[in-house]
């Protein structure tokens, strides 16, 4: 198996060196002026106001962190067969995200975040046996998980929407052996994602700063090294934009706002709307804050057939909104986001709910 596995990343990294030689030609690039996103040199909904607030600039969003999902741990890789077939299969989950992303497309989304160890397939987990992480222990990457990636980042590209692309997840981080690991994964996405020329990417260091990261380089008060990293890397004088989120409830800390291109919240916990709002102007008091998006990208509150949700209060307070959607107890394969198997397309009263809101916020 190891020899397999070193066979596989030799083959990779050769196909690798040819496709970034002479990267193709890439249709979106997103950029930011002060707090508002642009996609092709243009504000996102430009002259859009909805109820009276602005919406050009802002990245709506929805957290699909399982795009590239797979488990490598036989013991637990059963618990994610397909009702259907009764069997896992990474492959179809990959190429069904891709049939749905149009669909999400029309309905006003233009974000999604990925991350390549994935988030928890139940919701949350107190603990995560299963093994879902595009990096070896060593740092280096697995081809599988990448060649999924590429699939949804090309496709990504020619349909103008951004992937928010998260690096690592708390209870997968300890699947790298220790620090310089780390720092290697970091290294090799972000030499990836420049030379394959992807210009439709914002990089989130980790989900969760603040949650149970064992390596400490990942926690709160180290992790703005890993965006300094990320930032002097580039090719062609072009680099990626970079940030990293915190958990529920939490206001961003100095460090990472001063180092920081854009501001990544998340409301789980946070059921009161006005409490959105607190939070974003708590964000903006921040030492080293200057003018930059602010963007929830996890969010596990709904409500949106009434006037006033966590989508409208951040909206309201000019923030980009992340709608964060698990299969909750008894819930069917419709159901979900975040739960795998995944049912990409909007399957449920919730999905359709987030997305008639998000369709009719924005105007499409």
């Amino acid at each position: 198996m190891a020899f397999l596995q070193r066979f596989a990343i030799v083959l990779f990294s050769i196909f690798w060196l040819a496709a970034t030689a002479n990267p193709p030609k890439r249709n979106t690039k997103i950029s930011i002026v002060g707090e508002k996103f642009y996609i092709n040199g243009k504000p996102t909904f430009k002259g859009r106001v909805w109820n009276g607030y602005k919406i050009e600039g802002l990245l709506p969003n929805s957290r699909m962190v399982q795009a590239t999902f797979d488990d490598r741990n036989p013991t637990t890789r059963a618990q994610w067969a397909y009702p259907d077939t009764k069997q896992w299969d990474a492959d179809r989950n990959t190429d069904e995200f891709l049939a749905a992303m149009p669909v999400w497309k029309q309905h006003g989304l233009l974000a999604f975040t990925l991350n390549l160890q994935g988030g928890s397939p139940q919701g949350y987990s107190k603990d995560q046996p299963w093994h879902n992480s595009a990096f070896n222990e060593d740092g280096s990457w697995n081809p599988h998980y990448w060649n999924r990636l590429k699939k949804i980042l090309d496709r990504a590209d020619e349909l103008g929407m951004i992937a928010i692309v998260g690096f690592f997840y708390f209870g997968q981080d300890e699947r790298l052996k220790d620090e310089a690991a780390v720092i290697r994964a970091v290294d090799n996405a972000t030499d990836w994602l420049l030379e394959a020329g992807y210009q439709n990417v914002l990089i989130e260091i980790n989900n969760e700063c603040n949650i149970r990261y064992d390596h400490a380089i990942l926690q709160p008060e180290r992790v703005h090294e890993l965006i300094q990293r990320v930032k002097r890397k580039k090719v062609k004088g072009r680099r990626l934009l970079v940030s990293t989120s915190y958990g529920g409830g939490a206001i961003p800390k100095e460090n990472v706002v001063r180092e920081a291109d854009f501001l990544l919240l998340h409301g789980n916990g946070v059921s009161d709307p006005a409490k959105i709002v607190d939070m974003v102007n708590k964000t903006r008091a921040v030492a080293g804050y200057r003018p930059m998006p602010i963007v929830f990208n996890e969010d596990d509150h709904f409500n949106f057939d009434k006037p006033l949700n966590n989508f409208v209060a951040a909206t309201s307070a000019y923030a980009s909104w992340g709608f964060f959607d698990y299969r909750m107890k008894d819930e069917g394969f419709d159901e979900g986001y975040q739960s795998v198997p995944v049912n990409w397309q909007i399957s449920s009263p919730r999905k359709r709910g987030f997305f008639e809101k998000l369709k009719e916020i924005t105007g499409l």
